[in-house]
């Protein structure tokens, strides 16, 4: 591409932040309540957001369609029609009680830099497809990246039989919102259909704004060990059992959540350690615990690290049950393999930063993202975008205007100067 050419991306990028946030509005005004954010997969919410999304895609220029799983997939033809894409996106559900910008940004800003490429009449080498994930949270059927699943052809059909809240399975809420759950394969993709997947996602962390850059360059998308622990010692009188001779579950228990957390402090390359639920028996003021569960979250960003940190973890857990004479069972109850960023891919999104005026911060994901599930048809990259106070999962989540304008820049410059890798990227 020419300078020129590179010139007008950056600057006709510079009015899509305040595009980019009205439709974050709109977006997140669509809701099960108007005092919580709820956008749950399958729900009348979501049908509503896709039309949106669809009507959006349309306005840029892309054919746009809801596909087999409920993904709204939008596709801007390149020189000439059918060439490979270079496939942008990220997920439009929510948690529940949420905040506007976690997944719906990636997708709005992916749909802004193709519109505004089409106002100029700019066509690529290759063509650009859109797509909004319809379940990544996995909100509702307790099972993530069901949208990407199906396009990387990686959907678990037994999914299909799990039932929500109201007891109603998958295969029944596909058929109520107008989908074949017998023709979910129809969503699948195939390698040589991609050049590459690349995500924009707010950071949902604080490294950026402690850094003061308003994007960062994402290195791997961390892998993930639970764990579910349960200890079981002697439930007695709070008054009258000696300290010394008590077998306090709720003790041990702490003991190893101090554990857990000095050693993840300690190391220096990224390993992340959370319980986040415990529950003790039988839970009376006067009665000393005998039985406490306790979950374990474990990330890092290579799967060795993880590995060998959770290998070291429960080893340390398992010496503070013996020692309290606690019974100890422990089980792995979810594993995510840790999701690389191409380092090809990666670099390109680096050179766009840089273009930009900005620091190049390199970073990992502690989050998961559908780029897990892309991973297995096509190299995948990232570019965080900072949200304020390192917040998500919160209706206190916060893009400012500025930085969703940087992203969006960034992203632009990144299409318009895009190298399919055999056409020369680097391994």
């Amino acid at each position: 591409m020419s300078e020129t050419k590179a010139a007008i991306g950056a600057t006709t990028g510079s009015r899509l932040g305040d595009e980019i946030v009205s439709r974050i509005n709109q977006l997140g005004a669509i809701s099960e309540t108007a005092e919580h954010l709820a956008r749950i997969f399958l729900s009348p919410e979501h049908r509503t957001a896709a039309d949106l999304l669809m009507s959006w895609m349309k306005d840029a220029g892309m054919a746009a369609h809801l596909d087999a799983i409920g993904n709204v997939c939008g596709r801007y033809e390149g020189e000439r029609p059918g060439l490979p894409c270079l496939m942008l996106g990220s997920h439009y559900d929510t948690v529940r009680d949420a905040g506007k910008w976690d997944g719906p940004l990636g997708v709005i800003t992916a749909i802004a830099c193709v519109a505004d490429l089409d106002r100029r009449g700019v066509q690529l080498p290759f063509a650009i497809e859109v797509v909004g994930f319809a379940d990544e949270e996995g909100v509702r059927f307790a099972s993530t990246l069901l949208g990407s699943r199906a396009v990387a052809g990686t959907f678990d059909e037994s999914v299909l039989n799990a039932r929500d809240a109201n007891g109603l399975t998958l295969r029944e809420a596909m058929v109520r919102f107008g989908l074949d759950p017998d023709h979910i394969g129809a969503a699948a993709r195939t390698r040589r259909e991609l050049h590459a997947y690349v995500e924009l996602h707010i950071e949902q962390g604080p490294v950026l704004e402690q850094q003061n850059l308003p994007v960062g360059v994402v290195t791997a998308i961390s892998g993930a060990t639970r764990l579910a622990a349960n200890l079981t010692g002697m439930a007695g009188h709070a008054g009258t059992v000696p300290m010394a001779m008590r077998r306090d579950a709720l003790a041990g228990a702490a003991e190893c959540i101090g554990a857990v957390e000095e050693f993840c402090k300690a190391d220096s390359a990224g390993l992340v350690g959370t319980v986040g639920a415990i529950t003790a028996l039988p839970g009376a003021t006067n009665v000393i615990p005998g039985k406490v569960s306790f979950t374990l979250d474990i990330r890092a960003p290579t799967d060795a690290h993880r590995k060998l940190a959770v290998a070291d973890i429960v080893r340390r857990i398992e010496a503070i049950a013996k020692r309290r004479e606690l019974s100890l069972q422990i089980d792995v109850t979810h594993e995510n393999r840790t999701v690389p960023c191409a380092p090809w891919l990666k670099a390109q999104v680096a050179e766009a930063v840089a273009a930009e005026g900005f620091g190049v911060l390199e970073l990992p994901s502690g989050a998961g993202h559908d780029g897990m599930a892309m991973i297995d048809i096509a190299d995948v990259a990232m570019l965080f975008v900072r949200c304020r106070g390192g917040i998500s999962h919160n209706p206190a989540e916060h893009v400012e205007p500025a930085d969703a304008d940087s992203g969006a820049r960034v992203l632009l410059r990144l299409i318009e100067n895009f190298r399919p890798r055999e056409a020369g990227g680097t391994t």
